[in-house]
């Protein structure tokens, strides 16, 4: 297990620098410079030289790329060329938005998609089919379109949340949660719909192993059978599909984002990218980067833990 560890650590390690090296050379390669930037829409060429200058865009890439490297094993993200602003602070206080809609609406999704996907597998016949119907629909819904319906019938006809904004917890714990709970559904709405019909065929293969009947002829009860062998048998794919649908959410969260006007990371990419705020672009990449890579590390320590022949592959 530390073997399997360690070499998961090292891929980690790996995937944050080549992210950071990709990114740099990605916006060295652009036509834009920070210099015209930094010197406003009117500068003159010699005046955008002279910024370009003073923030060393002129020295050789490798010596740029390795004080880069330098600053973010500080910690340092650098200061925004729009505004002057910390990175790392704008960064930290973006963070636990985006990071709170997606990891409540996997949640969400985990225990009604779980629920759903196991009672169709369990009762099957009309209600199987019927949620298994309801699953497809839901997923053949877009976002955005989710997120207009449950912002028109719970905010505008039933006001019974802010239909757009965002409150911080440390200013006022519960308008924190009603400001989260329309995103939430929004996102939850497809991604329960994949966990069930991940789930409901995990668990008629699991139903259908030789073990389980074994344990049926040996007199287990039909409960321990189902939510305890059959269900520990299904939970290795739905545990990577949650994982997989915390990357998605986290990552492509503009949409939601701007649909309900949530600082998050996904609005400040949009808006660094806009107006050309080189250092802010890189830093949200970095940081989406190091989440999704994290997750994907945690994510195969757990599916390793549910099943052994994973740590031996």
């Amino acid at each position: 297990m530390l073997a399997y560890v360690a070499k998961r650590l090292a891929l980690a390690v790996g995937t944050v620098l080549a992210a950071v090296l990709i990114t740099f050379l990605l916006v060295h390669a652009g036509n834009g410079t920070p210099g015209a930037v930094k010197a406003g829409p009117g500068a003159t060429a010699a005046e955008i030289a002279a910024q370009n200058e003073a923030l060393g865009w002129t020295r050789p890439l490798y010596v740029q790329f390795f004080d880069y490297l330098g600053q973010l094993f500080r910690l340092d993200l650098g200061t925004s060329l729009i505004d002057g602003r910390s990175i790392g602070a704008d960064l930290a206080d973006r963070l636990p938005v985006t990071a709170s809609i997606a990891l409540f609406a996997t949640l969400l999704s985990a225990v009604v998609g779980v629920l759903l996907g196991v009672t169709a597998a369990v009762r099957g016949g009309r209600l199987g089919k019927l949620i298994t119907t309801g699953a497809g629909v839901a997923l053949s819904l877009p976002a955005f379109w989710v997120g207009v319906i449950v912002v028109y019938l719970l905010a505008i006809q039933l006001q019974l949340l802010p239909a757009t904004g965002y409150v911080p917890f440390s200013t006022d714990p519960t308008a924190w949660a009603t400001s989260l709970v329309l995103p939430v559904l929004t996102l939850a709405v497809g991604g329960a719909a994949i966990i069930a019909r991940t789930a409901a065929a995990g668990m008629r293969e699991a139903l259908g192993q030789e073990h389980i009947r074994t344990l049926r002829a040996m007199g287990t009860p039909e409960w321990r059978i189902r939510y305890v062998h059959a269900l520990r048998f299904s939970s290795v794919p739905v545990v990577s599909v949650l994982g997989i649908q915390f990357i998605a959410l986290f990552g492509g969260s503009v949409i939601i984002e701007n649909l309900f006007a949530l600082p998050g990371l996904g609005q400040a990419g949009q808006q660094s990218a806009a107006s050309h705020d080189f250092p802010a672009l890189i830093g949200v990449v970095i940081i989406a980067t190091v989440v999704v890579v994290v997750v994907n590390l945690l994510l195969d320590l757990v599916v390793a833990a549910l099943d052994p022949k994973v740590r031996t592959a």
